[in-house]
């Protein structure tokens, strides 16, 4: 049976970890995995109810975190090294930069037969400086003369990858989009949107808008709150908000909305009603998505955004920014409408145009769960990577 080693960064809620989750759980019995992972940091939640549902038993590098830090860096190093020292897998595969960095260094210097690597998004603009984006891309290039086999998660991301930051090779590169376990988002949604809206307490008679993420910079949800000042201003419809998720730009959010004279609370701590709330980490998406009835996403940058998927499962029309993956995953005018990055009025503009008409949610909604139902189902995403474990151990002529 061949062996595989998985290295990831930290499990936390979002698209890769579903991904790795997934790849761990369901190659077996053909493939015997062996599950690396790091430090998450301070603000983030880990999903301690994946690793239950699931009975991930990963192995934890404390030192393996997500900042660059030169003294820890060389500890992970030293420790994967190690473990592939003693596991010998027939196959080394990274999932995100830190542990694809680190982790594919310590696969080349041990003669891993079969090394791959997933970019689930890139760190090529809209995160750092020019200097600092730079040395990324360098060293990106040059951990993929280490890899056997790279995967974008999007058609869009591997023409970034290839043609605008020449990363590698078109032929090193293969296309795997994510999958994802899309059944309970289209299951049983009255009831879920029920309990939903009676714990945020959203009555009947107001629509409820959501987005969903880490409340960090390059998620950019001031484009969201800028656009809530603009709608309010321009509707008599009732209107709820809801920003699902946290991170170190939640108290910016508060003085803004301060600014603007705009109402929220933060729950658990806070449960009167008011405009905008604020939820933290919420586990039951599902539930989420079934109360809400329009999706926003208002990112700078994004590889293949969860949210999005889950959005169309579960019949919720979508306003985003057209940045990364995201044409990838909707159809515009169909399932999404899409507007520039940065851009508050086309933004408001289009939450507007949801927001006063009844039919056109409720047809974008009907196409978007027809669109993604069978194409980011997770039993693809099993058979994609199988398939390309079994080639590329037959290209190496590996004996396992």
């Amino acid at each position: 049976m061949p062996r595989v080693l998985r290295i990831f960064n930290r499990l936390i809620l979002g698209g890769p970890l579903f991904n790795v989750t997934y790849l761990t759980k369901f190659l077996a019995p053909e493939f015997e995995t062996r599950l690396l992972i790091g430090a998450k940091d301070p603000h983030e939640e880990e999903a301690h109810f994946i690793r239950e549902q699931y009975q991930l038993n990963p192995i934890e590098i404390s030192c393996l975190k997500r900042d660059i830090h030169l003294r820890d860096d060389t500890r992970a190093f030293r420790e994967i090294k190690k473990i592939i020292e003693e596991y010998r897998p027939h196959i080394v595969h990274t999932h995100a930069a830190k542990p694809g960095a680190i982790g594919r260094l310590a696969a080349s210097v041990c003669k891993v037969p079969v090394i791959v690597h997933t970019y689930h998004g890139h760190v090529f603009h809209s995160y750092f400086g020019k200097a600092k984006t730079q040395f990324f891309i360098q060293a990106e290039r040059y951990l993929a003369t280490k890899t056997d086999r790279i995967i974008a998660i999007s058609d869009q991301q591997k023409t970034e990858l290839v043609d605008t930051f020449r990363i590698c090779k078109p032929e090193k590169m293969t296309v795997i989009p994510l999958g994802l376990d899309l059944r309970k988002f289209y299951e049983d949604q009255e009831q879920k949107r029920i309990a939903f809206r009676k714990k945020l307490g959203i009555s009947d008679d107001e629509l409820a808008i959501g987005i969903i993420g880490r409340v960090v910079p390059i998620k950019n949800h001031k484009l969201f709150i800028d656009a809530i000042q603009e709608v309010l201003s321009k509707t008599s419809r009732k209107l709820r908000f809801v920003i699902v998720g946290d991170g170190d730009m939640r108290e910016s959010l508060f003085s803004l909305l301060d600014q603007y004279l705009i109402t929220y609370n933060y729950l658990p701590e806070q449960t009167q009603p008011a405009q905008v709330t604020f939820t933290s980490w919420l586990t039951e998406m599902d539930e989420v998505y079934a109360g809400l009835d329009i999706v926003a996403l208002t990112s700078l940058n994004e590889g293949t955004p969860v949210s999005l998927i889950e959005a169309q499962a579960a019949n919720k029309p979508i306003v985003s920014t057209r940045v990364g993956g995201v044409e990838d995953v909707v159809i515009e005018n169909k399932t999404a409408l899409l507007c520039p990055s940065e851009q508050v009025s086309p933004f408001s503009d289009a939450l507007l145009r949801l927001i006063e008409n009844d039919d056109l949610r409720h047809q974008m909604g009907q196409f978007g769960n027809q669109h993604v139902k069978d194409r980011f189902d997770k039993d693809r995403l099993v058979s994609d990577v199988r398939s390309l474990y079994h080639q590329l151990l037959a290209e190496k002529n590996v004996p396992h």
